[in-house]
């Protein structure tokens, strides 16, 4: 079979989002518009498609990633000029070529095939998806004729009352006959008030020509692209809820899909029960069995199997299997907390390492600490690691039992099985067994190391 290539329209600026970030790096459920667009690509088997940039062009390259070619339309000159600067990268190909644009995120892999396969069954010089919708108002309409085919598309201030009672439009997305696209690029001309070439005159010029244009009838939410922050909530609803409905079809309980909010590049296991008012956001991977939410919040995170978090958040950490997190505990960038850990009330922990079995109560803070396994951590203990200049670690070792409010003033280590008690300020290092008290801590006696305390 002649390979597809694929033409993606991501030059624009999108002057309706009254933003400075190009429409297509706009996010729709964590991910910019265009990664959706060339995702769908990817699954329909179309490989390395030429993306035309143009505002913040740099920008977009970066966020489309590897296995896509760019072309830079330097000049603003219309969505037909956008494609005739693909022109150079289609030559020698005899295989279709599919041009769509990098706004319409809620485009479907299955949809690509099928307009493929009705533009290669019908011979037709160019093949484009339609949809039908409730209220078409400012829409032009596809006329079709008695054989299926399009015979024209009217403006709707051109349009007779029969005609504007037509609810199918144009959806944007076009397969043409190579040779065919060449020749109806080269009749374009900027007569209009834009000063600019449009795309969508290829149609009116293959037609006059008397070439066959065929039309896949699509459902309307494939059809939606993102000309306004609207349309752009009115996308993230569908999107919201496909993902949704994806994670449910694969085992996934979620209590009430109304009230939970899952980006595109999350992952869950199955058995996993999803409670109301949850975020699972960025690149967010949880294992089996978990129990998440209510009012739980997870953006780049890894939970093993079994985790339990309530109303709390985690970012950008890892946590073992077994561990439960909450209510209301705050677990900031790059903390790796071992399986079956007990993060309690109003904790907080950033950039610490916590062994298994180890329990970390309410109001308590660890930053930049190393705390190992079966470690007692009373309330209200806190790492003081930073001095106003500089961060410096803690380290807690094995079985070590910490008294509430204890002050531990980084550096310091607490050696294997040692005690402090509550309201410790402890500013040297407590050797293995040792128990220290006070303020400033020192040490008292020794008790047996024992980490199964």
């Amino acid at each position: 079979m002649e390979r597809v290539r694929a033409v993606v329209l991501a030059a624009g600026k999108g002057k309706r989002m009254h933003s400075d970030l190009p429409k297509v790096l706009h996010l729709l459920c964590g991910q910019p518009l265009l990664t959706y667009v060339l995702d769908a690509l990817s699954a329909a088997g179309i490989a390395r498609p030429i993306v035309v940039v143009g505002h913040s062009a740099d920008s977009v390259r970066t966020a489309a990633g590897g296995g896509v070619e760019f072309i830079e339309q330097r000049e603003q000159l219309g969505t037909g000029h956008a494609v005739m600067q693909a022109l150079p990268r289609l030559e020698g190909g005899t295989g279709p070529v599919l041009v769509l644009y990098g706004d319409t995120p809620l485009l479907q892999p299955e949809t690509i095939h099928a307009l493929l396969d009705l533009h290669r069954s019908s011979g037709a010089a160019a093949t484009m998806l339609t949809a039908a919708l409730d209220d078409p108002s400012g829409y032009g309409r596809i006329i079709r004729g008695s054989s299926g085919a399009v015979a024209r598309i009217v403006e709707e201030a051109e349009a007779t009352p029969d005609e504007a009672r037509l609810r199918e439009i144009n959806a944007g997305t076009y397969v043409f006959d190579p040779a065919a696209l060449r020749e109806a690029l080269s009749k374009l001309r900027p007569d209009n008030t834009q000063g600019e070439y449009y795309l969508t005159d290829t149609i009116a010029a293959l037609l006059a020509a008397g070439r066959r244009v065929g039309a896949l009838l699509a459902d309307a939410e494939q059809a939606m692209g993102i000309n306004s922050r609207r349309e752009l909530a009115a996308a993230e609803t569908v999107m919201r809820r496909r993902i949704l409905e994806r994670l449910m079809d694969a085992g996934v309980t979620i209590i009430d899909p109304a009230t939970t909010y899952v980006h595109g590049g999350v992952r869950v296991g199955r058995d996993t029960v999803i409670h109301p008012q949850s975020y699972l956001e960025g690149a967010t991977i949880v294992g089996s069995r978990c129990t998440i939410g209510p009012q739980a919040r997870l953006v780049d995170a890894v939970l093993d199997d079994s985790v339990t978090v309530v109303a709390s958040s985690v970012t950008k950490s890892q946590v073992g299997e077994g561990t439960s997190i909450g209510p209301y505990s705050h677990l900031r960038p790059d903390n790796r907390v071992g399986r079956f850990v007990e993060i309690g009330n109003y904790a907080e922990m950033k950039n610490s390492t916590v062994g298994d079995y180890t329990k970390v109560h309410h109001m308590s803070y660890l930053g930049d600490a190393t705390v190992g396994t079966r470690v007692n951590i009373g309330a209200g203990t806190i790492t003081c690691n930073y001095d106003g200049k500089g961060k410096y670690p803690t380290v807690i070792e094995d079985g070590a039992f910490i008294g509430s409010d204890s002050m531990l003033i980084a550096p310091v280590r607490i050696g294997r099985g040692a005690v402090t008690g509550a309201g410790a300020v402890v500013n040297k290092d407590v050797p293995p067994g040792g128990v220290a008290v006070g303020v400033p801590a020192k040490v008292i006696k020794y008790v047996p190391a024992d980490v199964a305390r």
